[in-house]
């Protein structure tokens, strides 16, 4: 017969920080979310507090939080926010009407992606050894690429070779954009988006367009979450990580073939987020969303 334990006290080492300190310690985690494990653990002992750095480590992880790269999003100053929190109200389009959208954008492309690049496979004290060593350059060759993108599938790419004034961009809407167009619309109507870039807003483009009867989609400032070719230039780079293009020619190519091989159902996808996007501009009152 199993009787009943009562009064049995908890095995263990006891713990050396009280929850009242631990909470301290949440608050100062919460006044700086920037702030590294040092620092927290500084400033938590020097207000009293008795515990090691490993404790310090131990309790953060407790609360449930981990040491991330930060996300990089663009500042958006209130104007712009209630911006994004109108035109979000306002776009409340199903996807068949996002489907009629030839969205574009500018996007760059270096030989090197990311920080780290790929991983070396290495033995103890093989670390500066020139078979195990990545070459640095301290300005690596890039590629600056205009593309547009609809529920069809992906436009021809060009190449930019100089800053784009508002003559050429006027000439990148004449010989790309308007075949991308006439590629994924045929005949059927279109409207255009595009971001607020100083060329793309210039009188003389805003005339070119109305002259070519293309309808223009207005758009609030500061806003690549709700522009489905940002996700879809990731997803490229993204593709190109295992190749090693050796040039800016090499680069251009590889860009050029990784594009092509994007198919009509991943855009199509993309443009199904729409909706999505534009909800989550309301949950968050316009401020930048996970998009």
């Amino acid at each position: 017969m199993l009787t009943k334990l009562s009064g049995r006290k908890k095995c263990g080492r006891k713990r050396g920080t009280t929850s009242r300190e631990n909470r301290s310690l949440m608050r100062i985690v919460k006044q700086n979310r920037f702030k590294n494990l040092s620092e927290l653990h500084k400033e938590w002992t020097e207000a009293g507090v008795k515990a090691s750095r490993a404790t310090t480590h131990r309790r953060v992880k407790e609360f449930g939080y981990s040491c991330h790269i930060p996300l990089v999003k663009p500042l958006l100053n209130h104007k712009q926010r209630q911006r994004r929190l109108t035109w979000a109200k306002e776009k409340n389009w199903t996807v068949a009407q996002w489907s009629k959208v030839l969205f574009s954008d500018e996007s760059k492309f270096c030989i090197s992606f990311g920080n780290q690049g790929p991983r070396v496979w290495r033995k103890g004290g093989e670390a500066h050894s020139p078979s195990c060593l990545k070459s640095s350059v301290k300005f690596p060759q890039s590629v600056m690429i205009w593309g547009a993108m609809s529920s069809a599938g992906v436009g021809p790419l060009c190449f930019l070779k100089t800053n784009v004034t508002a003559p050429v961009y006027q000439e990148i809407l004449e010989h790309f954009m308007l075949p991308s167009a006439d590629q994924l619309f045929e005949d059927a109507d279109f409207i255009f988006q595009q971001d607020l870039a100083p060329a793309h807003t210039a009188k003389s483009t805003k005339s070119w367009l109305n002259d070519h009867g293309v309808g223009v989609l207005d758009w609030p400032a500061n806003s690549p979450d709700l522009n489905p070719i940002e996700n879809l230039w990731g997803i490229v780079k993204r593709k190109m990580r295992n190749k090693r293009p050796k040039n800016a020619d090499e680069l251009k190519a590889t860009v050029k073939e990784t594009w092509a091989s994007i198919p009509p159902q991943q855009c199509h996808k993309l443009i199904t987020s729409m909706p999505r996007r534009i909800e989550a501009v309301i949950k968050a009152k316009g401020a930048p969303t996970k998009y």
